[in-house]
């Protein structure tokens, strides 16, 4: 990692600039031009798409550990975001190798134009295990990604750029990435050959707070015969009840939960008083807390990945995850009426709470597996569990 420079190496067409001045010098690729963000790094080793159009990454750069991204290419299918707007999704992408041309059957379109196409700026030909290690030691850095072809930089400018920007701490992005009016869902789980399978038997009515949603949580919620309608953040706790719900879904979002949770935690409350069953997840799962009365911490580096190891208190197993969260519940500061039912191997942070006297909890990891592992669909069985005895 180099210092700033007004020379850069001979090719450069592409940047990344940090607040403290360093420059990372390689190829661009994806958008031109320059985006400011939270640098945080993501160790799957799959599901790129995904990962870049997950609105819980809104307002970030992801840099990838995995080395070669682009080889199962794009599709219209593995898009996570419910609008598909670029501005409600991860800003930057950086890559150790030049993204590879597709060679996948599902494949419609070639990533770098993917990118080009979303207003994705992407940078490769970098030393990613650098910035990495940079990340693990110092947190996650703020930034400016810039692609220009004709290798012309302002660095003093972009440099500035990154240390004016006020970062994610106290920002309710939940407000953009929501939907602007309500819908109703009804597409299950992807399956080998069969695609995404159609809502057939519903047996339960859910409603989903929307936060910045993603596609396969809703997938999951139809897999266990939920009838699901997507409402904005901003609907209110009598609006909600007034669809009759058995039970109520808090979505994963990006941003600060305790900014989105200055109008949302009021609602979430309201809703735990009245006896429906609610499932947080993720963002969902850290308002929830803050609801029942714990706080919640910006993490250095975050949890961002699809090998993250969790163990279900409730059962003693062990269990692979996706995570996606900058933030964490303050395991400290839960109320006894709280019971930590999750908590991360990797650093011993809270994963997972339940209410103890109400058919109420959350999970703080991604349990629809996209992009990860499937260890946690049995979640989405434990709301229908609630359900049915509610």
């Amino acid at each position: 990692m180099a210092s700033a420079q007004n020379t850069l190496p001979p090719r450069t067409t592409g940047v990344l600039v940090l607040a403290d001045g360093t420059v990372l010098a390689g190829l661009g690729c994806g958008a031109i031009g320059s985006r400011v963000g939270e640098v945080c790094f993501n160790t799957a080793m799959t599901g790129y798409q995904e990962i870049l159009t997950d609105p819980s990454y809104m307002a970030q750069i992801v840099a990838f550990t995995f080395p070669h991204i682009g080889n199962v290419g794009t599709n219209s299918l593995d898009l996570e975001q419910i609008s598909g707007a670029s501005d409600t999704a991860a800003r930057g992408a950086i890559f150790r190798d030049a993204p590879t041309p597709p060679a996948n059957y599902r494949s419609e379109a070639d990533f770098d134009e993917w990118m080009k196409r979303r207003d994705v700026v992407g940078l490769y030909g970098v030393d990613t295990r650098a910035l990495t290690l940079a990340i693990r030691e110092g947190g996650m850095p703020h930034a400016v990604i810039a692609h220009s072809p004709d290798g012309l930089f302002d660095l003093e400018a972009l440099k500035a750029q990154a240390h004016s920007w006020s970062g994610i701490v106290g920002l309710d992005l939940a407000k953009d990435a929501t939907c602007l009016q309500p819908f109703d869902w009804s597409e299950g789980l992807w399956s080998w050959e069969e695609g995404y399978a159609p809502l057939t038997d519903p047996r339960f009515n859910v409603v989903v707070l929307d936060y910045g949603v993603k596609r396969n949580i809703l997938r999951g919620l139809t897999s266990i015969g939920a009838r699901v309608t997507v409402v904005p953040a901003s609907t209110s706790a009598e609006a909600i009840l007034a669809r009759k719900p058995d039970g109520v879904l808090l979505s994963n979002g990006p941003g600060d939960p305790a900014a989105t949770g200055e109008y949302a935690v009021p609602e979430i409350q309201k809703l735990v008083e009245s006896g429906t069953p609610v499932f947080g997840i993720c963002l969902g799962h850290q308002m929830l807390a803050l609801a029942l009365g714990a706080k919640t911490v910006k993490m250095e580096q975050g949890h961002h990945g699809a090998n993250h190891p969790v163990k279900d208190l409730t059962t003693g197993k062990v269990e692979i995850v996706s995570m996606n969260h900058g933030f964490t519940v303050d395991r400290a500061t839960l109320p006894e009426a709280v019971m930590e039912t999750h908590i991360s191997l990797f650093d011993g942070t809270n994963a997972g709470i339940a209410l103890k006297n109400r058919p109420v909890f959350s999970v703080q990891h991604h349990p629809e597996a996209s992009p990860g592992p499937t260890d946690s669909l049995y979640v989405f069985e434990r709301f229908a569990d609630l359900m049915r005895k509610a």
